[in-house]
């Protein structure tokens, strides 16, 4: 089936449908969310807290259930509502504070998991069609080389081992309960909305033309890509047949040095900003690039935002917000 064609079918696929978004809220799952009322689904948005900040301006269209996705209620609260496809994005994401509290991080990121693996369970003879996992590319840990989907598992900090072990469990009860799961393993996403990660932190620090520090001097490379590729991603994945019981990379193929994307940000923002050199960060990657054959072979899959028009994007969005003192 090709790509083009299941973009315009994803508005018949998905109209109607119960779709059940955790993390809804956050970065990726308030773009997926809104693409999801584009296309006239039944949305429910599984929130940390019912003070919407990215989706308050359509709350009105949701249906919200604010919890904790670490407590074992999150079972039960996913069984009551009783979706067809499930998307799990919660998460606690931030590296540093994985290395800071990596206890937490892991009951959000694996415990949570967990909890929806469990709804999924006792939904699967009602009417859930699928269940998509969002993973992250860090499982894999640094490689010198574009990465596969074959390449083991070796995390580098807590916040990538709490994902491979959430994959773990995924894959364990795909096998042991036949659930149709799918699992996304993105690269960076970056885009409106993401205020915490290294573009954003760049973008803002550009603008006020204040010095940029870079870890271990920028050498790191990382394979960036636009949120309305990533977004593609998922919803794809929740339609494909082909998707189910299997693992997925979604990237570009192509990485930047850090130092580079901090150079770019500097030229667009027409900032004075300095490059300030750092001490490698605890647990860095050094290199990591996505192989995206499977995405490709399995679903016509490509990315079609550059990291130079994406950046611009994601500039003038923080412009706005900067503005007005959001």
């Amino acid at each position: 089936m090709l790509w083009g064609y299941m973009i315009m079918d994803f508005k018949e696929f998905y109209r109607g449908k119960r779709i059940l978004v955790t993390g809804a809220d956050g970065f990726m799952g308030s773009h997926l969310t809104e693409r999801l009322l584009g296309y006239n689904a039944n949305i429910t948005a599984f929130v940390h807290n019912k003070e919407l900040k990215n989706l308050n301006h359509v709350k009105n269209k949701l249906n919200i259930i604010s919890g904790d996705i670490e407590d074992k209620k999150t079972t039960e609260l996913i069984i009551k509502n009783s979706p067809e496809i499930i998307f799990h994005l919660a998460v606690d994401g931030y590296i540093r504070n994985s290395i800071e509290n990596p206890l937490s991080v892991n009951r959000t990121n694996l415990d949570g998991t967990l909890n929806v693996l469990e709804a999924a369970r006792q939904l699967i003879n009602q009417r859930l069609e699928r269940l998509v996992f969002a993973s992250s590319c860090v499982v894999y840990g640094a490689r010198p080389y574009p990465i596969n989907e074959k390449g083991e598992f070796k995390p580098s900090t807590p916040y990538a081992a709490s994902k491979a072990a959430a994959e773990l469990y995924c894959y364990s009860y795909a096998k042991t309960y036949n659930l149709p799961i799918t699992i996304i393993r993105p690269f960076n996403v970056y885009g409106p909305r993401h205020t915490k990660d290294v573009i954003p932190l760049f973008i803002e620090k550009a603008l006020k033309n204040e010095e940029i520090k870079l870890d271990g001097g920028g050498k790191a490379t990382r394979d960036f890509t636009y949120v309305d590729d990533m977004i593609n991603s998922f919803l794809i994945t929740g339609v494909h047949e082909k998707a189910i019981g299997e693992a997925v990379n979604f990237g570009t193929g192509k990485d930047i040095s850090v130092r580079e994307l901090a150079e770019k940000i500097i030229k667009y923002c027409n900032s004075d900003s300095k490059l300030i050199n750092m001490p490698e960060r605890p647990g860095q990657d050094l290199k990591l690039c996505c192989d995206n054959t499977k995405a490709k072979e399995l679903f016509g899959w490509q990315p079609k935002i550059s990291i130079d028009e994406g950046l611009k994007l994601n500039i003038e969005w923080n412009k706005r917000r900067l503005k007005n003192g959001f």
